[in-house]
């Protein structure tokens, strides 16, 4: 099992940036996929940006592109999110995940509370 810890979550103005971070820790794999999603009040749960395990490949969701980015750094086991030009339309609880390269998304953390002010 790997146990995912989400940071970097706050209150920002519109226009502003986070980074979040994801480390994971506990069992280590060959190949291990990872990704954001993130859920607003009310609201599904939708994926936001996702990484491969094997090539880095990146997807995004279209409300995000251009202002966000996904990268990992697999010396350190961590994932980021770095945000930029934020939106109200962004806040919501933003929860990282990660699975099997192929097998879904079987890890989750607990997420972190990203709120932007008009």
């Amino acid at each position: 099992q790997v146990q995912l810890v989400e940071s970097g979550g706050g209150l920002v103005q519109a226009g502003g940036s986070l980074r979040l971070s994801c480390a994971a820790s506990g069992r280590t794999f060959s190949c291990y996929s990872m990704a954001w999603f993130r859920q607003a009040p009310g609201k599904e749960r939708d994926t936001v940006a996702a990484i491969t395990g094997k090539d880095s490949n990146t997807y995004y969701a279209d409300s995000v592109k251009g202002r966000f980015t996904i990268s990992r750094d697999n010396a350190k086991n961590t994932m980021y999110l770095q945000i930029n030009s934020l939106k109200p339309e962004d806040t919501a609880v933003y929860y990282c995940a990660g699975g099997l390269c192929g097998k879904g998304w079987e890890d989750w953390g607990q997420g972190t509370q990203v709120t932007v002010s008009s």
